[in-house]
């Protein structure tokens, strides 16, 4: 059943792999560009699902819907800044925030970082209640001072802290960002991870001092080979056992050395953190070795463009996709089975023969009561035709894991796309279309630089992901995409 767009629309899909009872995906409009007074090229869509609504944020407004009927929680998409209210250090946040569900306290939490220059900050805003349709809600609203924080250059300038990764573990709210140089064409030169007073910022009362440490580019050479740091991200309301640390992940890029094009390792990092004497917070880089792989759309002798994904109009108009290669894609998404412990994340790769350019998903499973080691991991590509780039992954209570992305190729307009599988039989993939395009961008390369998958916190079961597409063709000055969020679950999670 196809439908025209802001309708709903539902289809019945079956394993593509084994035989599976036929299995259900709802998908409906989100937030479009024609519902935003300034719409922004770059979408950078995601969301969460919570106990009674999802909520999706694009640049740089929010919307909640209903989980079962679908409504819209407001009349109109909200402005960023709204839980914020008359916190002045709060009043400009541009983009890159992002929305969160707290599912060990059942609340919503949305960061962003602000954009004045030289003068930055960090704001994060808890709600006081799992309904956004309540009129109890109350947000409480905080401002991280960044200046002091992320440092300058040396041209006196502050670092910017771009692409802004929020989580929720036990301890702290943790938030990671890059360093990124305005004086050299923001490339990233380190990274910030911090702890925030997730404690009292639940209650809305005054908070401890966050707990931050910088990492900077060793080498010095203008591109920090592993930027963008992901935190961990509680699924489900088991937290982690008591005192367990948390955990980021990273890329690491391969060398600039005009050569060099693939890469061998991830970067692992822990974050130790003592509320009682901060002082004893620590926070250590390592690496685990995995299968080598080269970054979506890389290239050896332009490493810091990521453009590469082609559309049907490419030939015509010369645009293509931003593939965002160059780092790993939220969520790193931890599940406490009780047994065992498991960190699921994923990041774009490229897949085609030599001389193609083609990009699919690369994921990895980690496991361990103490640091976390490679456990198992997969590429996703199943054709020779498709690009896919920007994925999210997460799992049920069953241990069945799901990735969204983006799909494009000369043939295919860009859309959505799922696959589910078990992670007890990675072999078992199953394929889904969540959404299909019918336009081409053709004014810009800008994509949404991440999405996000989470699963339903009341049964654990049901997977809804939000992405963009765009319903038209996007030319001259005209900003007209779309986003759909869709949900789905595998058919043996009760």
């Amino acid at each position: 059943m196809t439908m025209t767009k802001g309708k709903l629309v539902i289809l019945l899909l079956v394993s593509l792999s084994w035989p599976a009872p036929a299995q259900v995906v709802t998908s409906f409009e989100g937030i479009d560009a024609s519902q935003l007074n300034r719409p922004e090229y770059a979408v950078d869509p995601n969301g969460a699902v919570g106990t009674k609504q999802f909520m999706e944020y694009v640049n740089v407004y929010y919307q909640a819907f209903d989980k079962t009927t679908f409504a819209p929680v407001w009349s109109t998409p909200q402005v960023a800044t709204t839980p914020f209210g008359n916190l002045a250090n709060c009043q400009h946040i541009t983009g890159d925030a992002v929305i969160i569900f707290d599912r060990l306290a059942s609340r919503w939490v949305i960061g962003g970082h602000t954009s004045v220059a030289n003068n930055y900050y960090y704001c994060i805003a808890v709600s006081s209640t799992d309904d956004l349709s309540s009129s109890a809600l109350r947000w409480y609203p905080y401002a991280l001072a960044l200046n002091s924080i992320l440092g300058t250059n040396s041209q006196g300038h502050v670092y910017f802290p771009d692409w802004p990764k929020l989580a929720t573990w036990a301890d702290a709210y943790y938030v990671a960002l890059d360093l990124n140089d305005p004086d050299n064409s923001y490339d990233e030169v380190g990274v910030v991870a911090c702890a925030l007073d997730r404690t009292n910022m639940l209650t809305g009362s005054h908070v401890r001092n966050p707990r931050c440490f910088v990492t900077k580019d060793p080498l010095d050479n203008g591109v920090y080979l592993a930027h963008s740091l992901i935190p961990a991200d509680v699924e489900g309301t088991t937290p982690p056992p008591s005192g367990r640390d948390e955990y980021f992940v990273s890329i690491q890029n391969p060398p600039i050395d005009g050569v060099t094009t693939t890469s061998h390792s991830i970067n692992l990092w822990t974050f130790h953190m003592d509320w009682t004497n901060p002082r004893n917070a620590t926070f250590e880089q390592s690496s685990i070795p995995v299968a080598p792989y080269t970054p979506g759309c890389y290239a050896a002798a332009a490493p810091v463009q990521t453009v590469c994904v082609p559309q049907p109009t490419t030939g015509i108009t010369g645009w293509y996709i931003d593939s965002v290669g160059d780092r790993l894609m939220p969520r790193l998404a931890y599940r406490n089975f009780g047994t065992y412990e498991s960190f699921l994340f994923s990041h774009v790769v490229q897949t085609g023969t030599q001389g193609s350019t083609q990009t699919g998903v690369r994921w990895y499973e980690l496991r361990g009561s103490g640091t976390p080691l490679l456990y198992q991991d997969g590429t996703i590509s199943p054709d020779q035709s498709l690009y896919r780039f920007v994925p999210s992954i997460a799992q049920d209570k069953n241990g069945n894991a799901a990735v969204g992305y983006s799909i494009s190729s000369t043939q295919t307009h860009p859309g959505m796309e799922a696959v589910w599988w078990s992670l007890t039989n990675p072999n078992g993939i199953n394929k889904l279309t969540l959404y299909s395009g019918v336009g081409d961008q053709e004014n810009t390369w800008h994509w949404g630089s991440y999405t996000s998958m989470t699963v339903d916190p009341v049964k654990n079961c049901t997977f809804w992901y939000v992405n963009e597409y765009l319903p038209t063709n996007q030319t001259g000055s005209q900003i007209s995409w779309g986003t759909r969020i869709a949900k789905f679950k595998v058919p043996t999670c009760r």
